[in-house]
């Protein structure tokens, strides 16, 4: 198995109203990778965007079984870390 590199442990950002709220106080939140830790996920902030991170706060979506016109389906579980920046600093989320 490869070694992650911190491209790897930030999948995506997640844009949602929720989201969009906490990046006036700072705040941001990313799908990370299943297998990643907190200092993990801090590291490669600091290095993708150039910013100063004074927390983390991760949390671990479950997977569910969801049923749509009959059909028996799984809508996949993800992991996702919300990141405190210092000093509110902005992250550039291109485009978005």
């Amino acid at each position: 198995m490869r070694k992650l590199t911190e491209y790897d442990y930030i999948i995506r950002p997640v844009i949602t109203e929720k989201s969009q709220g906490f990046q006036e106080l700072g705040k941001y939140v990313f799908e990370v990778h299943q297998n990643s830790n907190k200092m993990q996920i801090k590291k490669a902030i600091e290095s993708l965007f150039n910013v100063k991170v004074s927390s983390v706060n991760m949390l671990k979506k479950p997977s569910k079984n969801k049923v749509f016109k009959g059909q028996k389906g799984r809508r996949p579980g993800f992991k996702k870390a919300i990141v405190s920046t210092v000093d509110k600093k902005r992250i550039e989320l291109g485009g978005v």
